[in-house]
């Protein structure tokens, strides 16, 4: 049973860590290098991660500089930006290609604060997925005569217990990444 327990909380941190990446890629108003982790360039007829390709820094608090290691790719970067649909024009001037995070409105910071608890309602429901996984494998045990009764009440009880504490994890980022936004 304790195979069972250990499968769970793995996939349930899986599905947190999703939710964190996912996160990571909500503008919120400052400038985040992690916005452009999902930004992939075409190098050489290779997709390459941005990131690898390139210095990625924050100067001011509403600003990103990419600048390419080599220059020649920087269309490419500028092109690869603005396929990602970040919400962001790039600027190129021939070196550095700058990214400036305009201030949020009122509106579009709502918008995001019901993505933001979308994703984590998706999250949730990922997690109680994994739960009830969790019980069916439990239950073959029982069935198997592997487990007692008491065993399979026992279990029960822990995979509920490993539930909830994943469950409020997932409702902390929510908030926390929903404060940030809301932030001015």
């Amino acid at each position: 049973m304790d195979k069972v327990f250990a499968k769970t909380k793995e996939r349930m941190e899986k599905a947190l860590d999703s939710l964190d990446r996912d996160f990571q890629t909500i503008r919120a108003g400052r400038a985040n290098p992690k916005i452009l982790n999902n930004v992939t360039v075409e190098y050489y007829g290779t997709p390459t991660p941005l990131n690898q390709l390139a210095g990625i820094s924050v100067p001011e608090p509403r600003l990103l500089t990419v600048q390419p290691y080599d220059t020649s790719i920087l269309k490419d970067i500028e092109k690869a930006i603005n396929m990602a649909d970040i919400g962001i024009n790039p600027q190129n001037d021939g070196k550095v290609i700058r990214l400036t995070f305009p201030q949020l409105t009122e509106e579009h910071r709502k918008t995001l604060v019901k993505d933001v608890s979308k994703r984590g309602e998706e999250a949730k429901v990922a997690i109680r997925n994994i739960r009830r996984d969790a019980m069916d494998d439990v239950k073959k045990l029982k069935k198997n005569n592997e487990i007692t009764e008491d065993d399979l009440k026992d279990g029960e009880k822990e995979i509920q217990n490993i539930t909830d504490s994943y469950i409020k994890q997932v409702e902390d980022m929510s908030k926390k990444k929903e404060q940030e936004v809301l932030s001015i």
